[in-house]
């Protein structure tokens, strides 16, 4: 049976999934597991289908230092072990640039291109081409497909595009692009079949993880995002302190002497909720907390989240949706309830009995506002693009170099 391979890697893990291919373009989760702990404690946990223990095993720190490495490990487990043996593999990229409205066949021409927005995207960008990269001198003639965070808000209009700026600077790339489109994307495909009433509507989606964002979607379309040109914008997240005044970095540059990689961490690592608490940047050890600057942080959080329902609004003349998603999004009842109570003036109506069951819809029957939950799935969206270029045999993208 065909199978297709989709990674998503990160600084100290490779998460990974195995598709079958069945009948008529249908995929089914067949494996999902991950390689932890690159460099430290490496450890290799997957499951199967069902939830079932496939693997469990720890290695030694120098056999797994880095992604490559890791990547090499889990593949040689999936082929030596299980015998499966991919057809193509998938990779969440978080940025595109410009350059990639659609995802794209990989080859060494599209990866020099990617690798120019890894300052961009910093805790991202690095880690999601390091797999690409060792697959492609190791196993050349395998298909890879790169899938963009930010494709699914390529549509946007021009004026949700553009910062005011001079436009040659709009023309060589700095623009608002939006991420976690591979979320929203999914959801949006999603909602038709759990919440038909608004699926053609105007939505907000909220992605809430440790990442954090919104999205305005009218008519299943991106129309406007809380990220910007990076991943450091808009609502506060676990370690990323979101809108923040430019002059705010200029300060820390001229006044307190930092430098600009400095600065760089700074935003990426140490801000948001982890620097709002001074206790974590994990949402379920801050509601756990008796510590006050605990309880700040999440008030910080669902009132931002409360302004940008605002905007995004606004940008569509309207609101017939909401939607909770990602990892807080879709376990933290509190944060629904709390986020919920600054949508009230929007005629939102919270059931608090079925946001205790993490039901689909948790609004009250006579909300003028549905509140539903949809889990995200970006893994099969990414599975889905993948087979779709494999059955077209060619890259949505016009621009594209076909892999030699």
């Amino acid at each position: 049976m065909d199978t297709i391979l989709v990674v998503n890697a990160g600084s100290s893990s490779v998460k990974f999934q195995v598709f079958a291919v069945e009948g008529e373009g249908r995929l089914r989760r067949q494996l999902k597991g991950q390689m932890d702990g690159i460099g430290s404690r490496p450890r290799l946990r997957a499951s199967g289908s069902s939830g079932e223990p496939a693997a469990d095993r720890a290695y030694p720190i120098e056999t797994v230092a880095d992604v490559p490495a890791a990547m090499s490990v889990a593949g040689a487990w999936l082929r030596d072990e299980l015998n499966i043996k991919p057809v193509a593999v998938g990779h969440r990229v978080v940025h595109g640039g410009p350059d990639h409205a659609r995802p794209v066949l990989i080859d060494p021409a599209v990866v020099t291109r990617l690798e120019r927005y890894a300052p961009l995207a910093p805790l991202h960008q690095p880690h999601n081409l390091a797999p690409i990269k060792s697959l492609l001198t190791n196993f050349p003639g395998l298909p890879q497909v790169a899938c963009f965070d930010t494709a699914f808000h390529r549509d946007h209009h021009p004026l949700a595009d553009h910062y005011a700026v001079p436009h040659a600077l709009y023309d060589e790339g700095i623009r608002r692009y939006g991420f976690h489109g591979l979320s929203y994307e999914y959801v949006s495909k999603r909602l038709p079949q759990v919440a038909p009433e608004i699926a053609g509507g105007r939505i907000i989606v909220a992605h809430l993880g440790s990442g954090a964002s919104m999205c305005a979607i009218k008519a299943g379309k991106s129309v406007e995002s809380t990220m910007g040109f990076t991943a450091l914008d808009g609502l506060a997240m676990g370690t990323r302190p979101g809108q923040i005044d430019p002059g705010v970095v200029l300060y820390m540059i001229a006044l307190k002497g930092m430098s600009v990689s400095q600065v760089q961490d700074f935003l990426y690592r140490d801000c948001g909720l982890k620097g709002l608490s001074g206790v974590s940047n994990d949402m379920r050890e801050l509601e756990a907390s008796a510590d006050p600057r605990a309880a700040f942080a999440i008030d910080y959080f669902v009132y931002r989240i409360g302004l940008n329902v605002g905007m995004l609004a606004a940008a569509m003349e309207g609101l017939d949706g909401f939607v909770f998603t990602a990892g807080i999004g879709e376990n933290s009842a509190s944060i629904r309830g709390r986020v919920a109570e600054r949508l009230a003036w929007l005629g939102a109506a919270l059931d608090p009995v079925e946001n205790a069951k993490h039901a689909t819809r948790i609004s009250r029957s006579g909300s003028r506002i549905p509140v539903y939950v949809v889990p995200t799935d970006e893994e099969l969206m990414i599975a889905q693009h993948t087979l779709t270029l494999l059955m077209n045999q060619q890259s949505p993208n016009p621009n594209r170099e076909r892999v030699s």
